[in-house]
């Protein structure tokens, strides 16, 4: 068995997810690969598309949520996608590199490189297993073919059946975040003496953030705020010119869960494997700043499972954190309904059913 993770660079949960899978295939000692999938096509094209996303969710990501409406539409139409038909590009770059490593097993985290490998499978015996990483089958999943199709719960499958994926090809193991992941150190140098509320920008770094944290810090005084800015080199800048004992300003970081694990709650958009890895770690979460389209869909899910709270602006967020940090009984209750229905072991229960299976 030899396994290839494809992933692609729209969003640090897809890359992040396939890392996790690659990981737990290689603590079970099987050979394992992760690749961007758009750098096997090219750099050019791997940066124009990390450019074309990144500007689609700029301001208020009306663009990006344009787009994913008429991805919506377009989907009703059983009409082969321009997307599928881009990505159906790439078969013969993709299978080169497929036969010159001898894979057996593609696992894809991301839309594109599924697509790729659907046509590939019409000519080569290749296993493909996809992972969705939100909470909803976002349009055009159902084009693609795989053999088995790991979704984030089983209070989701309604959604994916709907799209045309049958009850028997759906895995409802929970998104893939690797056993690694719950390995806490506690060794950072951060201050302890009040809690901590951790609030993440997401790796791209989305969101009206300045704006937030200097509210944050006027209307609540009691407790530390751990900024992540993930990539966006500009917010960390400006966030640590603020000068406020309370705030505690990272950029992009390796260890999250450390940084996690010490947090009393958890503000971030509703990223789907941010939101999954807040929740396996069992934290108090409050959703904010969804990119328009799929992210909906996935701070609905865990308000609607009582695993967090939603707020679509800046008072609300102050609001909800208010909330919650002065209501223990709701605190617990996000953390029994986080166990009842986020799998901590997703990634090993994948990689145990691709070893009993494939």
């Amino acid at each position: 068995m030899k396994v290839l993770v494809l992933s692609c660079s729209t969003g640090g949960g897809h890359n992040t997810c396939a890392k996790y899978i690659k990981e737990e295939f290689k603590s079970n000692n099987i050979d394992c690969t992760y690749v961007n999938y758009l750098e096997l096509i090219g750099e050019k094209t791997a940066k124009l598309v990390e450019k074309l996303y990144l500007d689609s969710t700029k301001g208020k990501g009306n663009i990006f949520k344009n787009v994913y409406k008429l991805g919506e539409i377009y989907n009703k139409s059983n009409i082969k996608s321009p997307v599928y038909l881009l990505n159906k590009l790439a078969k013969d770059k993709v299978l080169e590199f497929i036969k010159e490593n001898n894979y057996t097993i593609v696992i894809c985290t991301h839309l594109f490189p599924s697509m790729c490998i659907t046509e590939i499978k019409k000519e080569y015996p290749i296993k493909l297993i996809n992972v969705a990483t939100d909470y909803e089958c976002i349009p055009f999943w159902n084009e693609t073919n795989p053999d088995k199709f790991i979704i984030p719960s089983k209070l989701v499958s309604a959604s994916f059946i709907n799209k045309g994926f049958s009850q028997n090809v759906l895995l409802p193991l929970g998104i893939p975040i690797s056993h690694n992941f719950f390995k806490i150190q506690n060794n950072l140098n951060i201050p302890q003496d009040k809690d901590i509320v951790m609030v993440v920008s997401g790796s791209m770094g989305f969101g009206n953030m300045l704006s937030l944290i200097k509210e944050l810090l006027n209307k609540i005084n009691n407790v530390y705020f751990l900024v992540i800015c993930g990539n966006n080199v500009k917010l960390y800048q400006e966030l640590t010119h603020l000068t406020n004992r309370n705030l505690i300003v990272k950029g992009y970081v390796h260890n999250i869960n450390e940084y996690m694990a010490l947090s009393k709650i958890i503000i971030t958009k509703p990223g789907g494997l941010t939101s999954t890895e807040v929740t396996a770690i069992h934290k108090p979460l409050i959703h904010m700043m969804p990119i328009p389209g799929v992210e909906n869909y996935n701070a609905t899910f865990f308000s609607e499972n009582q695993m967090s709270l939603q707020a679509s602006s800046i008072p609300e967020v102050i609001s909800c954190l208010e909330h919650l940090l002065n209501t223990k009984k709701l605190q617990n209750k996000m953390i029994k309904n986080q166990k009842k229905y986020i799998n901590q072991n997703s990634a090993a229960d994948l990689v145990k059913y691709v070893i009993d299976n494939f």
